[in-house]
């Protein structure tokens, strides 16, 4: 199994990863946590590197790449800690380019166009009250004239309130789907701003919306649940992206720390314990690697990928968290110091491993797809 990125994948890696070494300072982390939570310069940098636009088609200005892709930029994103809509904007772009609202062709395309300028944000509604399966959404919709009334509430949405639009999944009478484009604004729609762990926005969306069939991202029924899904697993995918940064990061710095730090004169690394510990969190790491980097190949492929996500998201819950708490161990009591920065990489760790969801329900997905198999 070769895993080396293709020289076009690996010229958007160095894109990605220069952008944000050049953009992202400790200063800039500290203003927008005392901010607004996110760094909109960062967007506008984003997107006149045609990064914000990198996996849209071109008939919207973007680049026409694919998930391989947007899992590089986001591992770039976390690795540096950068507070920006990267993935709930594009993950949603990329629905709508998909899929579209097939009763008004082009109904959307000023919303992919302002993703590709950076002048839009775009986000998904996909965590549930209670259980919290978002394959089984408690929103529901249901016939009301020529549309559907839809109702419920939405917690945790990123960035739900700067959003110019957001996708949200809900639940017909007959039990059958439906993803609705509920754009800011919308009569009826109530949002209750919230901060994360990781000090970016977030929002509780409380609905009572009259959508149109123009609303609707894809055909409604049965078939919508195959949206739903792919929303889902894209969603899931670029998470473990995120996860690989993080752990990436994390490991990163703390390999400085105890290669420069010194005890009873020499350095921290020279200490077995040391190294038994940081040796696990990059085998770990390299684990999230490989199952992420395969879920987002599949994904792209358009292959079934619903165990290989599972597995990533596994990885991505258990095992990041895992080398941010070592990371944290290994600093000592520099680690709890939130002036330094080696702290963001645990509430990051944190905040991403909450919007994944427990390790045990994907193991739990994992088994019955392996049974029905």
């Amino acid at each position: 199994m070769n895993f080396d990125l293709t020289e076009e994948q690996q010229v958007i890696a160095d894109l990605a990863e220069q952008v944000f070494a050049g953009e992202v300072s400790v200063e800039g982390l500290k203003a927008a946590e005392r901010g607004e939570g996110w760094d909109p310069a960062l967007w506008s940098a984003l997107a006149d590197a045609n990064l914000t636009g990198l996996c849209l088609p071109d008939t919207v200005g973007g680049s026409g790449m694919g998930m391989v892709e947007l899992a590089l930029l986001a591992q770039a994103q976390a690795r540096h800690l950068a507070p920006v809509p990267l993935v709930p904007t594009v993950i949603a772009a990329m629905t709508l380019a998909e899929f579209g609202t097939p009763a008004a062709p082009g109904a959307t395309d000023e919303l992919l166009a302002g993703v590709v300028a950076g002048s839009a944000l775009l986000t998904t509604a996909l965590a549930e009250p209670g259980a919290n399966d978002p394959l089984q959404p408690a929103t529901t919709a249901t016939p009301d004239g020529d549309g559907w009334r839809l109702a419920g509430t939405k917690p945790a949405v990123p960035y739900g309130a700067e959003a110019a639009a957001v996708l949200v999944p809900a639940r017909l009478p007959d039990g059958s789907a439906l993803v609705a484009v509920v754009r800011a604004g919308a009569p009826g729609l109530t949002v209750e701003r919230e901060r994360t762990t990781n000090h970016q926005p977030a929002a509780t969306l409380h609905l009572d919306v009259q959508l149109t069939a123009a609303d609707v991202v894809g055909p409604p029924g049965d078939d919508a649940a195959e949206v739903t899904r792919w929303l889902f697993e894209h969603t899931l995918a670029a998470l473990c992206a995120l996860q690989l940064g993080v752990a990436e990061g994390a490991l990163a710095m703390t390999a400085e720390h105890v290669s420069t730090r010194q005890q009873f004169g020499r350095p921290l690394s020279a200490f077995q314990a040391v190294t038994q510990r940081a040796a696990d969190a990059w085998i770990t790491t390299e684990a999230l690697r490989v199952t992420t980097l395969n879920a987002a190949w599949r994904l792209a492929e358009g292959l079934d990928a619903r165990r290989d996500v599972a597995v990533a998201a596994f990885w991505a819950t258990d095992g990041a968290h895992r080398v941010v708490t070592a990371a944290q161990h290994l600093h000592g009591g520099i680690g709890a110091d939130i002036d330094y920065p080696v702290h963001r990489y645990y509430l990051w760790g944190t905040q991403h491993a909450s919007a994944l969801g427990a390790a045990s329900p994907h193991l739990a997905r994992l088994g019955k797809l392996l049974v029905v198999s």
